[in-house]
């Protein structure tokens, strides 16, 4: 698993830089990265223990009204202030998010090079005047965030496509790796809402695609194109994060029942159907297309199909991670048990 990873790994890095060494068709480069950044994802999700941030059904439902309310507030704040003033505030915002995104996402990598102590002893500074107010870090962490510091200062005196995409790869890897749906019924709840949402805010306002274009901020990969009226092609990180987690906790059914890849393969191949689809259409029509309207039916299509095909309906309905994560602590405080007996 990890050599798979590794070679996606590879091959992600190779795509974000691909249109500086050849001319590569941006809707190809669409379809490639996110398709390549959702199966890196899945793969760094599983773990000894699930992803610790598990949503419930109450969150699921609240998801697209909260996302709604912020996405109206952004587009209140670009109209009735000056929209330079907010992309600096949001800069500095996303520059420090961003070190912690790309700082996680390297970590794996830099973290085997370095003494094993540097990776289990954490140090914790109290911020001054709170002391209540502390963080929990490693060295071998502060050794990760070193590149990435200077990967966003970068970022942010250059504001280049190039380094947009890359720390809204690490957002994406690292919201898929850390986030949970918990259960296949909390993860259809949350994409039925997020498929109403994107309709809604993409077909019947203008607040969505204004959003888009006038956040300066890595929310959206960026892909050059030849048209001079339309310079770049977006993608926004939702649209691979969202489904992305649906996909990963597939992957994690198939682990836990010893079948690794069963259903993971039909909802990825449902994700890379809908991507097409989205392409497809948006050139068709030359208009921005609600990328969910064509992910989540396939999404969710393809794997309820190879599940009553297979006849595994109940079990993928009754999976709940969260009594995986119970289970897995019971065993861990037994085995701790039984050492000091």
């Amino acid at each position: 698993m990890k050599n798979v990873e590794r070679v996606a790994n590879v091959a992600l890095a190779g795509l974000t830089l691909a249109p500086l060494v050849v001319n590569v068709d941006p809707n190809l480069n669409v379809i490639l990265t996110a398709c390549l950044t959702v199966f890196v994802g899945c793969y760094r999700s599983v773990k000894p223990t699930p992803p610790s941030e598990t949503m419930s059904n109450e969150h699921a439902m609240r998801f697209p009204f909260v996302g709604s309310a912020m996405l109206l507030s952004l587009f209140l704040l670009f109209k009735f202030l000056s929209k330079d003033l907010v992309n600096a505030v949001l800069t500095c915002y996303f520059f420090v998010l961003g070190i912690i995104a790309l700082s996680a996402t390297l970590l794996p990598a830099i973290a085997r090079y370095l003494p094993q102590s540097w990776n289990k002893d954490p140090i914790i500074w109290h911020f001054p005047y709170f002391r209540s107010l502390e963080i929990e870090f490693t060295r071998s962490q502060i050794v990760a965030a070193i590149p990435g510091t200077f990967f966003c200062a970068w970022y942010a005196s250059k504001k280049h496509w190039l380094a947009n995409n890359i720390l809204g790869l690490a957002f994406c890897i690292q919201g898929i790796e850390m986030l949970s749906l918990g259960s296949f019924k909390t993860g259809a709840i949350l994409l039925a809402g997020l498929f109403v949402y994107d309709i809604f805010w993409v077909f019947f306002t203008p607040v969505m695609v204004s959003v888009a274009k006038s956040f300066d901020a890595p929310i959206k990969l960026l892909f050059p194109t030849a048209d001079a009226t339309r310079p770049f092609s977006m993608l926004g990180l939702g649209d691979i994060v969202i489904p992305g987690i649906f996909v990963a906790l597939a992957l994690r059914f198939d682990v836990s029942r010893g079948k690794q890849g069963q259903y993971f393969k039909s909802a990825f191949l449902g994700y890379t159907v809908g991507l097409v689809l989205t392409i497809v259409v948006m050139n068709w029509f030359q208009a921005a297309q609600p990328a969910l309207l064509y992910i989540v039916p396939t999404v969710i299509g393809f794997l309820a199909a190879h599940c009553i095909w297979n006849g595994d309906v109940k079990p993928l309905l009754e999976f709940d991670e969260s009594k995986t994560v119970e289970t897995s602590e019971e065993g861990s405080e037994t085995k701790s048990n039984k050492k000091v007996e």
